[in-house]
């Protein structure tokens, strides 16, 4: 039986392929539209996802939508009678959406589905599908479940329990009290942009102090023992306007919300650490509220606010839980999958059995491409490669690495959710100090102060990270190990000058607070990149490489060959590894438009600062 889960129309929309409960296909529309966090019904995501798995619309069962549509509306409406006539041009923006799709979910799924759909469509609460997407592959007969994010419906953060093959939801904090809404404010505060810039806020929070943190416990955020909060909405302007802070707000902190790409002050870096401090403090205290409930020995997380991972990584180290499971798909787009696997297990009824690890493959659910595609696309390119097979193609990537080169790595299924996790992604040599500025600054295109990720082979990680538990998919930030810590002198260094400092064996991924974002591998799980870390640990002594993402700033990670070797051409990167064919950027023949497309960057830079 094929169940297909869907998200859409809110953040990053994805579909998702289940049959009989084993996760065929999962896939964010953003890869195919390249369209960043696009919403749109998933239509060219279920395509592919067919074309993968064999399938064809005649073949489900069952459709799964993550969110019940009606009681958003009802949010919506009530959220505008509360703040009216405040709210008018906020619920004015929001209607016609509502009216043309939101509403007729159904309707929208008849024509996505070319009509030949007769089943039963079911409707799930929006954190019912996030604490799905998380408990249902974990590991564990029986946990605690977290959600926190935004909203959904009603409900911003939820606490719950998963036995076997069911979920039940035990407690919720209430729209518009949102742990996810409150860094989302500062998000916007700080110049970076809602439901994008989350990541920079947490990248920026190490270069300061948290000194407004009492100031945002005293006017914004009245927290008690058991997690649960209150926000005071006289200093938001989410509820009822347009924007996320308002006057009252940019009083209390002294100031305008910062200008798009102006430069970052100490200032702005003490706020973003005073946010983070707050919001590790409420995860920390809703963890402890859930193990008093569920009395679980083990804890499940989803949701936006379950990206965090600094906050992750304090959980981790507080053994609140013996063990986490952290959905790595946590935001909307992973509620498709959390729909699917509610339909299958909760209300069909089927038995479920717990696998080791987890039962998502890696997360590596998406699009393939055959080495025969492969060369196809480059020959397409005019590309110039060189095909290398067996056991020479992961130590001649590793050797590319070793040589400081930038290397993209395109091989295999593409990753669910927001990381690359080694199959569409940019490696480089995290011994090198250099290699974080220019892979942010030349590769990239982004700020400068972002810390990039090591992946680390698993049996070697406690030898250099002070991890707790296994991170499979990158969602913990752990302390480099002591080890391989060196001696700074930062004396007249602040912000982000303390990028310069040499602090650690692998300063490349080492934060300026000597934490770090660890991926654990396994040749199990990780095949293929697990082989390249390992012939360059042979190599060099070190099992630690940086993995980032294969994209560059406002853009989707890449999902075809073409757009990898677009990619490759228009940014500063040495070398790419497509499938088993390796390509040089010396080897090349010119791509019309990559100044133009580097000068792009700098243009957006230049008009944000002048805004």
């Amino acid at each position: 039986m094929i169940v297909l889960g869907v998200s859409a129309y809110y953040h990053d929309s994805a579909a998702c392929l289940v049959r009989d409960g084993e996760v065929l296909w999962a896939a964010q529309e953003e890869r195919f539209t390249r369209k960043k966090h696009d919403p749109r019904f998933p239509v060219s995501s279920l395509e592919r996802g067919l074309l993968e798995t064999g399938l064809t619309l005649g073949d489900i069962s069952h459709v799964a939508y993550y969110d019940k549509p009606l009681l958003t509306f009802d949010r919506l409406l009530e959220t505008w009678l509360a703040f009216a006539p405040g709210g008018l041009s906020s619920f004015m923006a929001a209607l016609p959406a509502w009216l043309d799709e939101k509403l007729f979910i159904s309707r929208e799924i008849d024509k996505s589905l070319g009509g030949v759909f007769k089943g039963p469509i079911h409707y799930l609460r929006h954190h019912e599908s996030h604490a799905a997407s998380a408990f249902f592959p974990s590991p564990f007969e029986e946990a605690a479940i977290l959600t926190m994010d935004g909203v959904g419906e009603w409900s911003t953060t939820t606490l719950g329990a998963g036995t076997g093959n069911k979920i039940s939801l035990l407690k919720d904090i209430r729209f518009p009290h949102s742990l996810g809404l409150l860094y989302s404010a500062f998000t916007y505060y700080l110049g970076f942009t809602v439901n994008s810039g989350e990541y920079k806020v947490m990248g920026l929070a190490p270069y300061g102090t948290p000194r407004y943190a009492g100031l945002i416990r005293r006017h914004l955020i009245d927290v008690k023992s058991d997690g649960s909060f209150w926000m005071d909405m006289r200093y938001f302007d989410y509820g009822g306007g347009l924007r996320m802070t308002n006057r009252a707000f940019h009083d209390l902190f002294g100031g305008e919300p910062r200008v798009p790409s102006a430069p970052l002050t100490r200032r702005h870096m003490d706020l973003a650490a005073s946010v983070q401090a707050v919001c590790e403090e409420v995860m920390l205290l809703l963890a402890r509220e859930a193990k008093r409930v569920t009395g679980a020995d083990d804890l499940c997380l989803a949701g936006g606010c379950a990206l965090n991972c600094v906050g992750n990584g304090l959980l981790a180290r507080e053994k609140v839980f013996k063990r986490m499971f952290i959905q790595p798909a946590a935001g909307d787009a992973g509620g498709s999958l959390g729909a699917a696997l509610m339909t299958w297990y909760q209300i069909l009824g089927n038995k479920r059995s717990p696998e080791t690890g987890s039962s998502l493959k890696g997360s590596f659910l998406g699009t393939s491409y055959s080495q025969e595609e492969v060369r196809r696309a480059l020959d397409s390119c005019r590309a110039a490669y060189t095909v290398v097979h067996g056991d020479g193609l992961p130590i001649r990537t590793a050797e590319l690495v070793l040589e400081g080169k930038v290397v993209g790595l395109f091989n295999g299924r593409m990753e669910f959710g927001p990381r690359a996790l080694g199959h569409r992604s940019i490696l480089g040599d995290a011994r090198r100090l250099s290699m974080q500025s220019k892979m942010n600054l030349a590769v990239k295109f982004r700020e400068s102060f972002r810390p990039f990720a090591p992946a680390v082979l698993e049996e070697e990680a406690g030898e250099w990270f002070d991890l707790e538990q296994d991170s499979p998919y990158m969602m913990l930030t752990a302390p480099v190990s002591p080890r391989r810590r060196k001696p700074v002198d930062a004396r007249g260094k602040e912000g982000l000058d303390l990028l310069s400092l040499d602090r650690s064996d692998i300063p490349a991924v080492t934060h300026v607070d000597g934490s770090a974002r660890v991926q654990t591998l396994t040749e199990e799980r990780n095949g293929f990149f697990y082989r390249v870390v390992k012939a360059f640990f042979e190599r060099t002594g070190c099992p630690v490489v940086v993995n980032t993402s294969f994209n560059v700033r406002g853009e989707p990670i890449v999902n075809t060959p073409e757009e990898a070797y677009r990619c490759f051409m228009f940014t500063d990167m040495d070398a790419l590894i497509i499938e088993n064919c390796v390509l040089l950027k010396e080897d090349q023949p010119s791509l019309p438009g990559a100044a133009e497309y580097k000068a792009k960057f700098k243009e957006q830079d230049e008009r944000h600062a002048a805004a």
